[in-house]
């Protein structure tokens, strides 16, 4: 318990503050600031206490005091403060996942006649912690580590095969093999490099994904299940993300003048109050201002409450078309903002996005 105590006390700092009341920044620049140097992210919060005097012939309170930032938790004496008492100012600082340099200040209102705003200020730097496996790989399966449960690909395009590495760490204290056998769809292939990893080696997921043999566009979220030789917890399932679009070669000024140019006339529509249940819809106009066939390749809502049908799919240069988009705002309520994502053989803007928005009430 003593020691305890001791450790607790040993991060606590005090400032007596000479001041009336509360000192003026500008004036006492020592008292209202305090450094803390180094400290260290694993030790826990650290605590700072301003200790003032109230000089003044009345009593004076602290009303409020507000901390810069949630990482400072603020405390102060409640009770009036007689003349010629003492009161104090806590800063609290918390440490936790923020590395390096900082500076965060209290700002003090009491209900004194002069100065009655303030500022106090606590600064110093955090050392950080030292990272572990857990920190780099937090996410567990059996006795592997990885990042995320999920491999996001990004953004790519259908030019051809893309791949990506992910690592892999085996934090048990038995040697693990991942087995032949996977699950993955035809556009997917997966291997683990080396196959075999010893206690607390770490290794790399490949994944090659194929847009060509996918042959969708927008956003894809494919299930892959890797196996290992483990007794229990064998079989590893993983979401494989991207983002696809047509890959267009480079053109010349000349070349894009003859492509097809796909042209909104309005890109969002407010469909304003409407009743929970009421299914509306609206029309968007787009033209193929370019020089040759437009080819509306695909369109895609983010959620199922709104569907998107364009009245052609292919526009000669010149000629326009209507987007008809519905919502439904069955088990919807509140303000609602969704989308639908155009894609087509506009090299120039190949992906674009329209909106609508509706306010659902009972």
């Amino acid at each position: 318990m003593k020691r305890a105590l001791a450790i607790i006390w040993s991060f606590l700092f005090v400032t007596f503050v000479n001041a009336q009341m509360l000192p003026n920044p500008a004036d006492n620049a020592n008292g209202t600031t305090h450094d803390f140097g180094p400290i260290n992210e694993v030790d826990g919060p650290v605590m700072h206490e301003f200790i003032f005097t109230n000089y003044f012939d009345v009593p004076i309170r602290i009303l409020n005091v507000k901390a810069s930032c949630g990482c400072t938790t603020p405390g102060w004496s409640k009770d009036e403060i007689q003349p010629g008492e003492s009161g104090y100012v806590q800063a609290q600082y918390n440490p936790r996942n923020r590395p390096g340099p900082f500076r965060k200040s209290l700002t003090i209102t009491t209900n004194a006649s002069q100065n009655p705003v303030t500022v106090f200020y606590i600064q110093g730097n955090v050392t950080p912690k030292p990272r572990t496996p857990e920190d780099d790989y937090p996410t567990l399966m059996g006795g592997i580590r990885v990042k995320y449960r999920s491999f996001n690909m990004g953004k790519i395009t259908t030019q051809g095969m893309v791949t990506r590495n992910f690592d892999v760490y085996n934090a048990s204290d038995s040697v693990i093999s991942f087995t032949e056998k996977v699950v993955t769809p035809e556009h997917i292939f997966v291997s683990v490099i080396p196959k075999t990893l010893l206690p607390k080696q770490k290794g790399q997921i490949q994944i090659k994904y194929d847009p060509v043999k996918k042959n969708d566009l927008g956003y894809q979220n494919d299930n892959i299940i890797l196996f290992t030789n483990e007794k229990s917890e064998s079989s590893k399932q993983f979401y494989v993300l991207a983002t696809i679009e047509e890959y267009f070669p480079p053109m010349t000024p000349e070349q894009l003048a003859q492509a097809p140019k796909l042209i909104f006339e309005e890109t969002s529509h407010d469909f304003g109050s409407i009743k929970s249940g009421d299914v509306v819809s609206t029309e968007f106009t787009f033209t193929n201002t370019g020089g040759s066939d437009l080819n509306i390749r695909k369109t895609k809502a983010n959620c199922g409450c709104t569907v998107s049908k364009p009245e052609k799919t292919t526009l000669k240069p010149g000629e326009s078309s209507i987007l008809k988009v519905t919502f439904n705002s069955e088990r919807r309520k509140g303000t609602q903002h969704k989308s639908v994502t155009i894609f087509s053989n506009d090299p120039s803007a190949p992906t674009q996005m329209i909106t609508i928005k509706a306010s659902v009430g009972n």
